[in-house]
């Protein structure tokens, strides 16, 4: 992927700091310095304009450092307040944004301190034997979330302009999963400097420590994430698979689990696809444990489907008929990884109904609502 060929390049060139202002926030660097003295002042339209073009931005960081949509905009809410509150001692010895990451990081740093790091469940144990009964979901708050394409600001097709890819990479799933597994200053430090593009020693100063420390944890983890990471992207291979064809494999995998067609579902997949559920821990690796996974769970109920994205990765929306309500209710949505040649290589199936509101679909679908062609 892009940001692991970043890692073991070691780093990419990056805008200064008056073009960040103009990409980063769309606001004129002289318009800028204007919107700041009158935010110092305590003008808070002001500052909610400083704000409104880096939310995006920010709040993704967050995500990239936690793990989770819910703790990143608990962790963006706390930036904004420690902001606000700090801006009268904002000295402007570095950027706006810079300043405003340098927050959003150590933030997020508090957090990571407080509770578990969170994971995918191919992560956190063994495959499960598809003939034992499905694991309880997991009470506490261990799981990486899904992240609407749409929180990124990002309006176009699955198979992005240059312009975009990068910012789909760094929220990509495999990406965010293997960041959770790093030490937090490790984590912070290839952010800064890998996806972001910070300096060293900009890095050192958000981090209070010294460039060479920064170094140090940035060698370690690129060693830990080239480990972990796939070596292409799923930015690349949709890219290369077009968004035809894309569409076609969404279709087709929502028209297989509407017929209930087990045999397509498995031609779909890769021989070793991994099938995962959060929040159950319960996973499934490989053809025939998926075969009774399907015969015994998702073909013994009605189905449609939506299509949407996450993490800047094909996504599908699940809803199962409803008898006493006589609709479609909303159940989960699957996050897919595709390979070059369009096969599945892994679903996670967040199962939990309220992620649909959050990705802008609606939470149940009509009766009358046709099947996939």
């Amino acid at each position: 992927m892009a940001t692991a060929r970043l890692i073991r390049n070691g780093g990419r060139s990056e805008p200064s700091r008056a073009e960040s202002v103009s990409i980063s926030g769309g606001i004129p660097a002289t318009d800028e310095r204007a919107l700041l003295a009158l935010a110092r002042g305590g003008d808070e339209g002001a500052f909610a304009t400083l704000i409104a073009g880096r939310r995006s931005e920010l709040h993704a960081h967050c995500y990239r450092m936690l793990g989770s949509v819910h703790d990143a905009e608990d962790a963006f809410q706390e930036t904004m307040l420690r902001a606000w509150r700090a801006l009268p001692r904002f000295e402007e010895r570095s950027s706006f944004r810079s300043w405003l990451y340098t927050i959003a990081t150590n933030t997020c740093l508090s957090a990571i301190e407080k509770r578990p790091k969170r994971v995918l469940p191919v992560d956190y144990g063994p495959a499960h034997d598809p003939n034992d009964p499905m694991a309880e979901p997991l009470v506490e708050s261990a799981w990486v979330e899904p992240y609407p394409d749409e929180a990124l600001g990002l309006e176009d097709g699955l198979t992005a302009p240059e312009a975009t890819i990068e910012q789909r990479e760094s929220v990509e799933l495999a990406f965010v999963a293997a960041l959770q597994m790093l030490p937090g200053n490790q984590r912070a430090a290839l952010i800064l400097r890998e996806v972001l593009g910070f300096s060293a020693a900009e890095t050192a100063e958000a981090l209070e420590t010294t460039a060479a420390a920064v170094n140090s944890a940035l060698q370690r983890a690129r060693k830990q994430l080239d480990d972990r990471l796939p070596e292409r992207s799923q930015q690349a291979t949709l890219r290369s698979l077009g968004d035809a064809r894309v569409r076609a494999i969404a279709s087709d995998y929502a028209a297989a689990l509407e017929r209930g067609d087990t045999e397509a579902v498995l031609g779909m997949v890769s021989e070793d696809m991994a099938w995962a559920m959060p929040p159950t821990p319960t996973w499934y690796r490989g053809h025939e444990a998926i075969r009774t996974f399907l015969e015994t769970g998702p073909n013994t109920v009605v189905w449609r489907h939506r299509v949407t994205r996450a993490n800047g990765q094909l996504a599908i929306a699940g809803y199962i008929w409803d008898e006493d309500r006589e609709v479609y209710g909303g159940f989960v949505i699957d996050v897919l990884t595709l390979r070059e040649d369009g096969q599945i290589t892994e679903v996670d199936a967040f199962l939990d109904s309220a992620w649909l509101k959050r990705f802008g679909l609606p939470e149940d679908l009509p009766a009358d609502t046709a099947a996939t062609d």
